[in-house]
């Protein structure tokens, strides 16, 4: 690992540990020349798959755009970070766990509409405002209905 301050390439790992979930090594080192610390991050290596955008193109899954949509999603709400982020992994993973090579932009933005609706359900009203692109407030309004008779079936 190369030392962030003097870029030298030998260290010594200080301390290991796992984190909660298990996925994470958190790694503290020191480096042999400086003596300075830092902290590194293993994750074991996923093959996650391209997305199929609506226009055909293909690109790498990226976990932070759907953090980012997420985030703004929640924004002035009170929604914590460890509970988006845990949203997000659980989107990420259920990704990873099916296999696919290749997935629908469509599908992604469906599963985070379903882990909003569970976190936070103006949340979920404000990413599916922007994801479905509503023409009109009565497209809008449908929506809120079905919301309106999830909640009421749930009590």
């Amino acid at each position: 690992m190369k030392c962030p301050f003097c870029s030298h390439t030998e260290d010594k790992v200080i301390d290991s540990r796992l984190s909660q979930d298990g996925d994470v090594t958190r790694r503290r080192r020191e480096c042999l020349k400086c003596g300075k610390r830092f902290t590194t991050y293993e994750r074991v290596e996923e093959t996650l798959p391209l997305v199929i955008k609506k226009d055909g193109r293909r690109e790498l899954f990226d976990r932070t755009k759907i953090l980012n949509g997420v985030l703004r999603a929640c924004e002035k709400r009170p929604v914590g970070i460890e509970a988006i982020e845990k949203a997000v992994d659980k989107i990420e993973k259920g990704f990873l766990e099916i296999g696919e090579r290749e997935i629908q932009s469509s599908a992604i933005g469906s599963r985070v509409m379903e882990e909003l609706k569970k976190v936070d359900e103006v949340a979920y009203v404000r990413f599916a405002s922007v994801y479905r692109e509503f023409r009109d407030i009565n497209e809008f309004m449908k929506e809120l209905k079905g919301l309106l008779d999830t909640s009421k079936k749930k009590k």
